[in-house]
């Protein structure tokens, strides 16, 4: 494979004042996943397709506007991504490339040039959109055209160049219009161009719907331009990758694949231990620490952070929760929108909820849940209980078996346990109920009303031992069986 144009020119700064829009193709449906949600919206790597090109423009070195041409479906896509702060144009007839364009004229014809970029092409990257402007710059085209070269080009529109060593094109060729030499030809138009608006702009009225789906094709202008004696150039890509769509579910398994293994990779190269990466499952925005060790089979999700120093054990499932420096996450623990200070340990099979806050050096073991649940600094809670609605102080010992009864049927309702606090194994704190500083709660207690600073809280029946009942009761099931 030929070195791409972005490994031999390297990446530069942009000439200064460069006025780019971006234009984001993402109007069509994608009959071909059989799915009833719009391409683009499908997730990978965390994220919707969408999601991933709307980041990697967003990460160009320069200034630019977004534009996101929407159709099917388009009150789901822009709800998906308005957050990004891209504008949206409606294409509300699919009519073809050229036509997304003119439907977006109003918009993007206030600059001097336009980026279309791909809404179902996810893999493209920053580096080497920056190169391609890089390059359309220094050759003053009118229009450049994003190229790289199949093994199998079947299907793709192939790129007539002037000359094999030269970047010009004289035409972008679709697969149905193919001469017998020219099926031969490997490198095929990625559908990501760059274009003067002032020359796109004039010749957009001029495209013809004369072809086999009657739609007007950004394909043409680039003989349009050629005709009229302006520059088009080709930019070729040796990362062939970078430039494929998802037309399929295989097709949209396999980038989401490609795309967490370059994250691991970006992870690894940042000083973080990933054990066995192919089995790991880390999201495009997740971030993590220097010296954080990651064990096969772990899965960081969503916009979660993970500190320095850290170990996530196998099986463990991490979900938009910020993890601090020091932390031990022992395997099989469930986090999902959850803090954990500095130095805590988490499980084995732990189960934080959303809104746990689990404090510095606290310890949360054994099948322990917590929800909307507060622990401070020195805590623990080792074995076996449900912490719901709970604000739990400093150096505190939750004893085996403890349950805060938080829900009336109606209503939650909260646990309050002062610093330095000890609960019994099998207590029962039935809320609102408020445990003070230093004291304790006897073993196996039913706790209904607050126990005051440094007193003991015991609630349980007098024990009572009724002498030969066991031997009776046996006596009598004995005589019912006959």
């Amino acid at each position: 494979m030929p070195k791409s144009n972005a490994e031999k020119t390297g990446a530069k700064a942009p000439v200064p004042g460069t006025d780019l829009a971006i234009a984001l193709m993402a109007a069509g449906k994608g009959t071909r996943l059989k799915s009833k949600r719009t391409k683009v919206l499908h997730e990978i790597a965390g994220k919707p397709v969408l999601a991933h090109v709307i980041a990697t423009a967003r990460a160009l070195t320069i200034p630019n506007h977004i534009t996101v041409i929407i159709g099917h479906e388009a009150e789901a896509v822009r709800k998906a991504v308005e957050s990004t702060g891209v504008q949206f144009v409606l294409q509300a007839e699919q009519r073809g490339t050229g036509h997304a364009i003119l439907c977006a004229q109003k918009t993007l014809q206030a600059h001097e040039r336009v980026l279309v970029l791909s809404g179902d092409a996810p893999l493209i990257r920053a580096e080497t959109l920056q190169a391609f402007l890089e390059f359309h710059l220094r050759h003053k085209a009118s229009m450049s055209i994003l190229t790289a070269r199949l093994t199998d080009p079947t299907g793709y529109g192939r790129i007539i160049r002037k000359s094999a060593t030269k970047p010009e094109v004289t035409a972008i060729v679709e697969q149905k219009a193919l001469n017998r030499k020219q099926v031969a030809i490997k490198e095929i138009n990625s559908g990501i161009y760059i274009l003067e608006t002032a020359e796109l702009f004039a010749r957009l009225p001029k495209l013809r719907t004369d072809n086999a789906h009657h739609e007007l094709y950004l394909t043409d202008i680039a003989a349009l331009l050629t005709k009229d004696r302006k520059k088009v150039v080709a930019f070729e890509t040796a990362h062939v990758e970078e430039v494929l769509g998802i037309n399929t579910r295989s097709e949209l398994a396999a980038m989401d694949a490609h795309l967490r293994a370059r994250k691991s990779a970006e992870l690894m190269a940042a000083g973080v231990t990933i054990l066995r990466p192919e089995t790991s499952m880390i999201d495009s925005d997740v971030i993590v620490g220097e010296d954080t060790i990651i064990e096969p089979f772990a899965q960081l999700l969503g916009s979660t952070q993970v500190g320095g120093d850290c170990r996530i054990s196998s099986y463990c499932v991490i979900r938009d929760s910020k993890i601090g420096d020091g932390v031990t996450i022992r395997p099989g623990c469930i986090l999902t929108e959850a803090r954990v200070a500095a130095n805590a340990t988490i499980g084995p099979y732990s189960h934080l909820r959303p809104e746990s806050d689990i404090g510095e050096g606290a310890h949360v073991g054994n099948f322990v849940e917590t929800k909307k649940a507060r622990i401070g600094k020195g805590s623990k809670a080792n074995h076996l209980s449900y912490l719901g609605d709970a604000e739990i102080g400093e150096r505190v010992n939750v004893g085996a078996g403890t349950i805060t009864c938080n829900y009336d049927g109606v209503n939650k309702h909260a646990t309050v346990i002062g610093n330095g606090a000890f609960i019994g194994s099998d207590s029962i704190l039935v809320a609102p109920v408020k445990i003070g500083a230093g004291a304790y709660v006897a073993a196996a207690s039913c706790i209904t009303t607050d126990v005051p600073d440094d007193a003991l809280g015991i609630g349980r029946a007098t024990q009572v031992n009724k002498e030969g009942w066991a031997k009776k009761k046996r006596e009598a099931l004995a005589q019912a069986n006959k």
